[in-house]
């Protein structure tokens, strides 16, 4: 049985009902993810559960950055940089080359002298930092040199430039092939399963009470320990324990607009300073992601509004130093993340901890929050180390510095045989390198089922960018229930077109359809949903406040009822 294929969630389901694991984790985002593989890849038995879909919350909602954190270096936090940094050459260069890639990118100076001696000093550190090895090194330009990379700069908004490198992946396909790593070595990922209470025998955590949202079914779960891996709910599910935590999370709301690419003319990313932050316009396939705004959020965890003040934030800083500047008709997308943040002292959630915390409140469960998407690694080992701890028996080390992700063996030589590729499955080349940076290795089932039906080599209608093929894929090895999950997740297609994907919704729903089994009814609902989602987003992006913004982004119902708590 393929791992998260349709048949294998009733399987795992069935398996983690009937046998007790060494750890359950809760939450399928990269930290749960990262959880579930570094625990069965040291010879444990492991079940990962997830209210909605695999990366659903913050780790489909991101920058899309691989990265130390530049800014970083200001407040004179190295170890997390140098941490970040060591992670960032794993990820690109071990554990995932088929989805991260170099990213390259302009920090405009505005003063001369003082200005590139502070900032060029800061690149150089992190350059260092990094490792010589690891990317291109930092480079000084004049602005004669930084407008000729980025012609769409105003002439007067710099007076020359640094240029450095980081690097980028689609946050929701890494997470999902971390979920998918883990299935393939034998953990059981079931989504859409809701952990409803905790079980407990005395005073130890002996498991979890979970509602299958897709069956209206509740189990029993039973774990040696349990890992709280869940990102800006850790407080809520906290709460289902009856004890206080070590620690609390607070929400930061970041938002991104996705403008088409022909908009800003340059072949570089550009970050930029603006009074309270940092603003990064980055280069995103045929697409600029522009972002991000930094504020407290204490509305809706599972939608996140963008409200209109948010977009003319952004818009506003970016046209500060655009010859030609964005206008509002000039968004094809918009996209609300949560950072989940240690709690402070600090009323500013820009001085908040981007550290990550890992604590054990009660025996049998460790909780784990904070941090990064760059360090999800480090704090998937430092969380399995305290279950480790706690089982009392000899476990092996972690090994997921050393476990490339599935797709990543043998990317290499398929990247260099890409004409080749397009030759045998008659593809053009650039479809099949859209293919390989999606799926590395696993190409070769993508086009297996074109050799199968020649009519799913052909692009979806309503998103030129993705073939049919994709969406059958999907639904059948990518763990996909939902219309949504395609369109958000597994692929981009509800930011990258002006529609957000409503008209490639009823194509979509019918190619996943004949792999789930749908009825025209339950493909209707699905498109009806999906319909719905948009439009309370649409309404939601043109409100003035966070408060107007979540009621009307709450007006579009969840695909399947998600219990609130």
């Amino acid at each position: 049985m393929t791992a998260l294929s349709p048949s294998y969630r009733d399987a795992a389901l069935q398996a983690l009902e009937q046998r007790e694991v060494d750890v359950l984790v809760i939450g399928g985002g990269v930290v749960g993810a990262g959880c579930a593989l570094d625990a069965v890849t040291r010879g444990l038995t492991v079940g990962l559960v997830e209210a909605r879909d695999l990366a659903s919350g913050t780790s489909s909602r991101s920058s899309k950055l691989i990265h130390g954190g530049l800014r970083y270096l200001e407040m004179l936090d190295f170890g997390l940089v140098r941490e970040a940094l060591r992670e960032r050459g794993l990820i690109l260069h071990r554990l995932a080359p088929h989805l991260a890639r170099p990213v390259r990118f302009l920090y405009p100076l505005k003063h001369r002298g003082w200005e590139r001696l502070y900032a060029g000093a800061g690149v150089t550190l992190y350059d260092t930092l990094a490792g010589w090895a690891n990317m291109p090194r930092h480079r000084h330009l004049t602005r004669r040199g930084a407008l000729r990379a980025c012609p769409s700069l105003r002439r007067d908004s710099l007076v020359g430039a640094l240029q450095y490198y980081d690097a980028q992946v689609d946050d929701a396909r890494h997470t999902l092939f971390l979920a998918r790593t883990a299935a393939a070595h034998g953990a059981h990922v079931v989504t859409r399963t809701e952990v409803v209470g905790f079980l407990r025998e005395g005073s130890r955590m002996t498991g979890v009470r979970v509602h299958d949202l897709e069956h209206d079914r509740t189990y029993e779960i039973r774990a040696q320990q349990i890992v709280n891996a869940t990102g800006v709910w850790t407080d809520d599910t906290q709460s289902l324990v009856g004890e206080r935590g070590r620690f609390h999370v607070r929400a930061s709301k970041g938002i991104h607009l996705v403008v088409p690419r022909d908009r800003i003319q340059s072949s570089t990313g550009l970050i930029l300073r603006t009074a309270t932050s940092v603003l990064f316009v980055i280069p995103w396939g045929r697409h600029w992601i522009i972002g991000t705004t930094d504020t407290d959020w204490r509305l809706d965890k599972a939608h996140p509004a963008a409200s209109s003040k948010d977009i003319d934030y952004l818009l506003r800083e970016v046209n500060k130093v655009l010859a030609t500047p964005l206008e509002r008709a000039d968004v094809e997308g918009v996209y609300a993340g949560l950072r989940p943040l240690l709690s402070g002292e600090s009323e500013s959630t820009s001085q908040l901890s981007r550290e990550h915390s890992v604590s054990s409140p009660v025996p049998g469960l460790v909780v784990v929050a904070g941090g990064k998407y760059t360090t999800y690694r480090v704090m998937a080992k430092d969380a399995i180390d305290a279950c480790v701890h706690n089982l009392a028996r000899r476990v092996p080390r972690s090994v997921t510095d050393r476990v490339p992700l599935l797709g990543a063996d043998g990317y290499p030589a398929l990247w260099n045989r890409r004409g080749l590729l397009a030759a045998e499955s008659g593809l053009h080349v650039a479809r099949v390198e859209h293919l390989l940076g999606r799926y590395g290795a696993l190409i070769h089932e993508v086009l297996a089922l074109i050799r199968d039906d020649a009519d799913l080599g052909r692009p979806i209608e309503g998103a030129d960018d993705y073939l049919r093929a994709e969406f059958v894929y999907a639904a059948a090895a990518e763990g996909a229930r939902h219309l949504v999950d395609v369109l958000t997740r597994r692929t981009r297609i509800s930011i990258e077109t002006f529609d957000r994907g409503v008209v490639a919704a009823p194509h979509a729903a019918e190619l996943m359809g004949r792999v789930l089994g749908w009825t025209v009814e339950q493909r209707d609902r699905e498109v009806e949903n999906y319909r719905l989602r948009v439009a309370a987003e649409r309404a939601s992006q043109e409100q003035q406040d966070d408060e107007t913004a979540d009621a009307a982004r709450l007006g579009a119902p969840d695909v399947v009822p998600v219990r609130v708590r």
